[in-house]
């Protein structure tokens, strides 16, 4: 039997709704090379620029790097940041910058001044840091190597986006869909869906940036009631707010704890996840 925590989680038929990252504000900065199992704190990056991105508040830092770690002789960085959790109806902002040098990280506005200018194409960030878990090297950097080769530059490997058990697991930008249980074949054909506009729903753990309710109210509308176009407003308690299709609905999700279960390859301790279940929907009253 394997016993690596992607296999025992799909064994189990583990739901992937509601287990995205919830963070709303996401810096990327780009550091080649060998990552370790906490990636920033173990990084060859200059004292003070990792000690800078520790210390940022609300503010969610990954790494990244381009599929086979090739190295770059030039100092320049590239950057990202993405904040994802607007108004409702506000679209998420990605922007960008290359930096002359690492150090600039010390003095960069990350909170949308100048530095930075707005990033409109895709972004396939896979996990892929063995160092934190086998799974994300195992199963991520197959699924890396196909959307590079499909997407070279929107695809970047990153240090850790939760969830090692649900690996190939990706956090598509700007939507902030973030995706799992990907081999090479079907992460290339989700992130079409996602390019064209579209949800591939049974991939998707849910967006980030929302709770893990509000993510299992959205994909109850797209995959139970084939919603196209659906939007979280809000909750109250455990009702969902949204808008799907033109029109406004109400889901109610209620959350408890699951068994306790191996969640990480890297960790042999049982621990309860949370589990969420839809135990009402339906259009709001007028």
């Amino acid at each position: 039997m394997d016993t690596r925590c992607a296999a025992l989680s799909l064994a189990a038929a583990e739901p992937l709704a509601g287990t995205a990252p919830t963070d709303t504000d996401w810096l990327l900065v780009e550091h080649p090379g060998s990552w370790g199992r906490k990636a920033v704190a173990e990084s060859a990056l200059p004292d003070e620029v990792r000690a800078h991105l520790l210390g940022l508040e609300g503010v969610r830092v990954q790494l990244i790097r381009r599929h086979g770690r090739e190295t770059d002789p030039s100092p320049q960085v590239r950057v990202f940041t993405a904040s994802l959790g607007g108004a409702p109806g506000e679209q998420p902002v990605v922007r960008t910058a290359l930096l002359d040098d690492v150090g600039d990280l010390l003095t960069l506005d990350t909170a949308g001044g100048t530095d930075l200018t707005a990033y409109d194409g895709p972004l396939w960030l896979v996990c892929t840091n063995g160092r934190r878990d086998v799974c994300c090297a195992e199963l991520g950097r197959p699924v890396a190597a196909a959307l590079a080769a499909r997407w070279p530059e929107a695809t970047w490997e990153t240090t850790h986006l939760g969830g090692h058990r649900f690996s190939g697991t990706l956090l598509a930008l700007p939507s902030g869909l973030t995706l799992g249980r990907l081999d090479a074949e079907s992460a290339v054909r989700a992130c079409e869906e996602v390019e064209a506009g579209r949800v591939p729903v049974l991939l998707t753990r849910g967006r980030a940036g929302r709770s893990g309710a509000e993510q299992v109210a959205e994909l109850h509308l797209r995959g139970d009631l084939a919603f196209a176009d659906v939007t979280v407003l809000g909750h109250d308690g455990d009702t969902i707010s949204l808008r799907a299709d033109g029109e406004p609905w109400q889901v109610v999700v209620e959350e408890t704890r699951g068994e306790p279960r191996r969640q990480s390859c890297a960790d042999d301790k049982l621990k309860a996840a949370p589990v969420y279940v839809v135990s009402a929907a339906g259009r709001s009253p007028a």
